[in-house]
């Protein structure tokens, strides 16, 4: 039991005795993932959250002309969903794609509620992990409207070596917000 990720995930922030490591496995269900499959569509109630045991998955949006927005990128020991969605129990606005054949440990939200009830300990990580996810995003935002795309972009390689190996420039450049030609530009320079 003591070989999944996840534990390590949990260390980061917290110490789990052998029981509530058994509970939180009692609580997770294995999926394996292949690629292009989705976990998620647009319109769906999202009631899971996901750990990335192994692989990578993109949630990214879809607008009313067809352009798609990626949110973010989820690899190896990284959790993702539509959180809003998914802490409102709302249908998604997202989609989450596996960018390869993935295994996700997913974590339904009732049973994310028993964890909670389970332990302090529990909800000091999802405190934790949720805090993190609002900093990340608040600094993307602030990159978003203080830095030109170039330096937004060797930002993003810099801090996510692992996420340029792993997806396609289209999918980079729509994280980033512009063209993947655009984009393309800019590496040239």
């Amino acid at each position: 039991m003591n070989n999944y990720q996840i534990f390590k995930n949990f260390q980061k922030h917290i110490v789990l005795d052998e029981a509530e490591k058994a509970f939180l496995i009692s609580s997770l269900k294995v999926r394996e993932i292949l690629k292009k499959e989705y976990v998620l569509k647009h319109g769906q109630t999202c009631k899971k959250l996901y750990f990335v045991e192994s692989g990578s998955l993109r949630a990214f949006h879809i607008n009313s002309e067809g352009k798609e927005s990626t949110i973010m990128f989820a690899v190896q020991d990284w959790w993702i969903t539509d959180m809003n969605c998914f802490v409102n129990q709302k249908p998604a606005m997202l989609f989450i794609e596996a960018l390869e054949d993935s295994k996700v440990l997913e974590l339904d939200f009732d049973a994310l509620e028993a964890l909670y009830q389970k332990s302090p300990k529990f909800e000091r990580f999802f405190r934790i992990l949720f805090q993190n996810a609002y900093i990340r995003e608040q600094l993307r935002a602030l990159h978003n409207i203080s830095y030109s795309t170039e330096e937004r972009y060797k930002q993003f390689v810099q801090k996510y070596p692992i996420i340029v190996k792993k997806v396609t420039q289209k999918q980079i450049a729509s994280y980033l917000g512009v063209t993947p030609e655009f984009l393309s530009f800019i590496k040239k320079k």
